[in-house]
């Protein structure tokens, strides 16, 4: 008896043992769990970086970044290839015909009749949303976030006006700029950060001071749920001295040194194992070649209105023809057509859903996603080539100043995803079409939001650590459409590319290429 007792008391302290462990070691992961940082996502906009500036002895800590994460062999810029335009993009997950933000220079009569106005200038911004009742046409993601409780922070060192298309409504979060900050609340903490550079040459110094208020002012005192960081020297440095020269070559290197402090920052604060980093571009970047004079083609059109204001009014590549006279815009149409170093032209469908223009040999505004209440009549690019410019750097417009962007050159369209987090993949090189619309729904997915119907993109989660979406789902494939005129003197080609996931579908534009004989 005395041997059964002692087993019976053996199994009970067992038990008890087991109970008693079982107890710690949910009291281990609940105080795991407590300490645990919350997920985050950033997004790092480096303004015009092209793909193929990405590499191991000019950026390291990039290169680096992506062969631990994930890196997008086939993303696209929104068309028109501007700042402006993709920053909406980006903010809403939508393509301008859309979000209504129809290119970095922007036509609304009742605001201005007579001239275009620039989206650089964050007052021209605040008129147009206290004129027409909202900037963009599109919730944005902070909005969104909002209205979940979560907040986001910006941080440019671009313009004004490209600061405030991350978040037009600052909605609960805030945007820092060397120039503004909203809400004035953080200026006594950004003060800590020392006086924001000014003037012309600090491109450089303003990227560091927006990295400064993400990590010494951003992550301590709003606590976002996304942050985006928008650092423009490269973009401002191609434009002025070109590409592929020892000033970019400077710049990107200097870039590559910001990104690695927002890792060694959020090292630093215990985050980086919370964080998912995303590095994109707004844009890709060509040489420029010298542009055409199409105020001369213009010139026999103009007149004014019964107001006397403008009959045309054009920039950027939009043409208003204010009175929508049919024939004056086909008129205007063969002048282009027959110019060399103009590329592909663009008007509104046939028919919904049709890739060919209303205009003979024109594209649709719809092979774009262009077309919108604000939609001008003719939308234009310049024509571009592959030719390499004095360091060897492809990609050549027909276009005025010494390199820019905004064509439909697949070296402007085509531009940089690199990502690495928790919920990514380790390793990855994903060949799968993706855009910078895909970046709203994708953050939305992995926060655990609901996707507005408005959104236009899709989550990239071929990227996350566990897919939500197999191959057996997806697949993607390209196409071409292509418009003439009657004499068949001019052909444009629209190339594209398109993803199924499902029963959805989502075309992304390629680029175009011009023939005329």
């Amino acid at each position: 008896m005395r041997g059964v007792t002692s087993i019976m008391r053996l199994g009970s302290d067992l038990r008890a043992l087991v109970v008693v462990s079982a107890l710690i070691a949910v009291c281990l992961v609940a105080a795991m769990t407590a300490q645990a940082p919350p997920r985050r996502h950033v997004l790092i906009v480096v303004d015009g970086l092209r793909p193929d500036y990405v590499t191991a002895d000019v950026m390291p800590r990039l290169t680096a970044l992506g062969k631990r994460g994930v890196v997008f062999t086939k993303h696209h810029a929104v068309f028109p290839t501007v700042t402006r335009v993709n920053g909406a993009s980006f903010a809403t997950g939508a393509y301008p015909g859309t979000h209504g933000l129809m290119g970095n220079s922007v036509y609304f009569p009742r605001v201005d009749p007579a001239r275009f106005l620039d989206t650089a200038n964050r007052q021209a911004l605040s008129r147009i949303a206290e004129v027409e009742g909202k900037l963009l046409t599109a919730p944005t993601l902070a909005e969104v976030l909002q209205a979940a409780g979560k907040r986001m922070f910006v941080a440019s060192s671009g313009s004004p006006g490209s600061a405030m298309l991350n978040d037009p409504t600052v909605a609960g979060g805030a945007v820092v700029h060397p120039e503004f900050v909203i809400p004035e609340t953080l200026r006594g903490a950004l003060a800590a950060l020392g006086d924001p550079p000014a003037g012309d040459g600090q491109a450089m110094a303003r990227d560091r001071y927006a990295v400064d208020a993400f990590l010494k002012v951003g992550l301590p005192r709003v606590s976002p749920t996304v942050s985006v960081l928008w650092l423009v020297s490269l973009d401002s440095t191609a434009h002025s001295k070109g590409i592929g020269g020892p000033e970019a070559v400077a710049v990107l290197e200097h870039l590559d040194r910001e990104i690695g402090r927002v890792e060694d920052g959020l090292k630093a604060a215990g985050l980086l194992d919370a964080v998912n980093i995303c590095v994109s571009s707004d844009h890709g970047f060509s040489t420029h070649t010298g542009a055409v004079d199409v105020s001369a083609i213009l010139k026999p059109y103009m007149g004014t209105m019964p107001d006397g204001t403008p009959r045309i009014v054009a920039s950027g590549g939009a043409i208003h023809v204010r009175d929508r006279d049919e024939e004056t815009v086909a008129a205007i149409v063969r002048g282009l057509q027959q110019t060399p170093g103009i590329g592909p032209i663009f008007t509104r469908a046939t028919q919904t859903g049709s890739l060919d223009g209303h205009v003979a040999g024109t594209l649709s505004f719809d092979v774009v996603h262009w077309q919108h209440d604000r939609s001008a009549q003719i939308l234009f690019s310049p024509d571009w080539s592959d030719a390499p410019n004095a360091h060897g750097v492809r990609g050549s417009v027909m276009a005025g100043g010494t390199a820019g962007h905004g064509s439909s050159s697949p070296w402007d369209v085509h531009n940089t995803l690199i990502a690495a987090g928790p919920d990514l993949g380790r390793g990855l090189t994903i060949d799968a079409p993706s855009a910078n619309v895909d970046l709203m729904p994708t953050f939305l997915t992995l926060v655990g939001l609901a996707i507005p119907p408005s959104v236009q993109g899709r989550a990239l989660d071929e990227a996350f650590a566990a897919r939500a979406a197999g191959p057996a789902r997806r697949s993607a494939t390209t196409t071409d459409h292509t418009a003439r005129t009657p004499d068949g003197r001019y052909a444009v080609t629209g190339e594209l590319s398109i993803v199924r996931v499902g029963d959805r579908e989502y075309r992304y534009f390629d680029s175009t290429t011009v023939t005329r004989r």
